[in-house]
């Protein structure tokens, strides 16, 4: 089984790719702008834009299963238009699908969302991740569409980067106490998104903590956790601020997680009670 991990280069690529290694798996992997530092990979540039190159990169490697973890953020072309070329062209070939969505899918509205949630967005990126969805569901009917929430590791994550810069003051902002997700660490969701590819699963999967706190709460964990003063951290409201985006929105991954021998650790235990 070889398994071509598109973004690789990114936070959860290189989570990927390192776990590939340990296990011994036959990976390849995709780079936008710069190759990952991992060696014993291959590597091959790649823009989800050029649906040339895709095709190129996929019949070179020749995969069992691609995993895409890429994030363009909210450009269309990238985000969108990305995902719906990756799934034309690994159905045609008859490769797995797993692709990697995000709870910024959701407008908040109604809290808590399980795996039969329908997307509402409310911003640009959340659009893009939404139609990508829809596409993939569409394009690859037996396709993984795995969504997840913040993103955490052991320091390397940027929002654990941005605690660091908002306690020492080399950033300006807040952590907003009113603006709630379920993190989950990295390590916890690659080995989640393997165990994803490597069954027979489809359809729609949640793979985030069990524990919602607020970016603030987070902040004064990972500040904690880093021997950082948490009081350093300033705090704010989404509600008072000009920035987009849902508030409270929490990704219900029981139905998921019991599907999977990989356990999703709550927030509170993997950065510590505090």
């Amino acid at each position: 089984m070889t398994v071509l991990i598109i973004g690789a280069s990114g936070f959860l690529g290189m989570e990927l790719v390192r776990q590939a290694r340990a296990a011994g798996r036959a990976t390849a992997a995709t780079f936008h702008s710069r190759p990952g530092g991992a060696s014993g990979t291959s590597w091959h540039q790649l823009d989800l834009r050029d649906a040339s190159r895709l095709d190129a990169v996929l019949d070179a490697v020749a995969p069992t299963a691609v995993i895409n973890a890429a994030s363009g953020e909210a450009n269309w072309a990238v985000t969108a238009d990305g995902p719906l070329r990756l799934a034309v062209a690994t159905a045609s070939r008859g490769i797995r699908l797993v692709h990697v969505s995000s709870d910024a899918i959701f407008s908040g509205a109604d809290v808590h969302y399980d795996e039969t949630a329908l997307p509402d967005p409310v911003t640009p990126y959340g659009a893009a991740k939404a139609t990508a969805e829809t596409a993939v569901r569409l394009l690859h009917p037996c396709a993984v569409v795995a969504r997840t929430s913040l993103i955490i590791g052991d320091r390397g994550s940027a929002h654990e980067r941005i605690v660091h810069e908002l306690a020492v003051g080399t950033r300006e902002g807040a952590l907003f106490t009113d603006d709630v997700r379920c993190p989950v660490h990295v390590t916890d969701l690659a080995a989640a998104l393997w165990e994803l590819a490597s069954s027979d699963a489809t359809g729609v999967f949640h793979l985030a903590g069990p524990d919602a706190v607020s970016r603030h709460a987070l902040g004064v964990l990972v500040a904690r956790r880093d021997g950082l003063d948490p009081a350093l951290l300033p705090a704010g409201r989404r509600t008072d601020s000009t920035l987009p985006g849902a508030l409270d929105v929490r990704l219900d991954s029981r139905a998921t997680q019991r599907r999977l021998s990989t356990r999703l650790r709550g927030v509170r235990e993997f950065l510590g009670k505090g």
